[in-house]
């Protein structure tokens, strides 16, 4: 979810993507997925893990720019590997809560301008905060909630939630809602949902009309409070 706090983080990291520089401190499986997808789509990058194995390995996949091997709780080790430089650091090292932070802090106090960290706790994401990070990810607790709502609301494909009470999301058209027009559900009179989309071979609909006619296997994109949401049958 992206909170309404971080809209200001993601607004400014937009008017600085031309600079195309990014940095990604620790390799394990999130940091490397987050190296490998920036590098793949164009941009320079910059990989530092403390573990040499892990270094040697991006660079021989070839899914970053430059990589070192560094202890990034040394301020010093940071400046001479060119950290400072980059545009926006990720701090990738989630499981390793002491040197999250101490690296955290020296990336951001070496006067990098956009600092993403991720998180491994509750605890952990708000001291991560308190010592500058621009925005915090938890990806373990983001992922067991997106599990959790498929396993109990299977028919609802995707999720984006604006925030705590607000979400949109992607559906399976309800097998109640087939063969029935838009106008005829009256979804913002029955459940107080609005319909973004509806797809239709395979491709979607934006702002279908009214007399729009729902079809099996279609899928249906909605806009509302998550309590409405919650009341569909799906």
């Amino acid at each position: 979810m992206v909170s309404l706090s971080s809209l200001n983080f993601f607004h400014n990291l937009r008017a600085d993507l031309k600079n195309r520089q990014f940095g990604v401190i620790g390799l394990g499986r999130f940091g490397r997925a987050v190296a490998s997808t920036l590098h793949k789509q164009g941009y320079d990058v910059l990989c530092i893990d403390s573990d040499e194995a892990k270094v040697a390995q991006i660079l021989s996949d070839r899914i970053a720019t430059h990589a070192r091997q560094l202890d990034s709780t040394q301020p010093s080790a940071l400046r001479e590997a060119g950290v400072f430089e980059q545009d926006t650091v990720i701090v990738a090292i989630g499981n390793y809560v002491q040197e999250s932070i101490i690296t955290t802090l020296n990336v951001k106090e070496g006067g990098v301008r956009h600092v993403v960290a991720k998180a491994s706790s509750e605890i952990h994401m708000k001291l991560l905060r308190k010592v500058g990070a621009d925005h915090v990810v938890f990806p373990e607790h983001e992922m067991g909630c997106a599990l959790a709502r498929s396993l109990t609301k299977p028919g609802i494909l995707d999720r984006f939630e604006l925030d705590p009470e607000n979400s949109i999301v992607e559906m399976i058209t309800p097998e109640q809602f087939v063969g029935k027009t838009i106008s005829e559900l009256r979804l913002r009179s029955n459940y107080g949902l609005n319909v973004l989309a509806v797809s239709q071979d395979g491709k979607f609909e934006i702002n279908p009309p009214p007399t729009k006619r729902l079809e099996k296997g279609s899928a249906m994109v909605v806009i509302g409070a998550n309590h409405c949401i919650n009341r569909l049958p799906v």
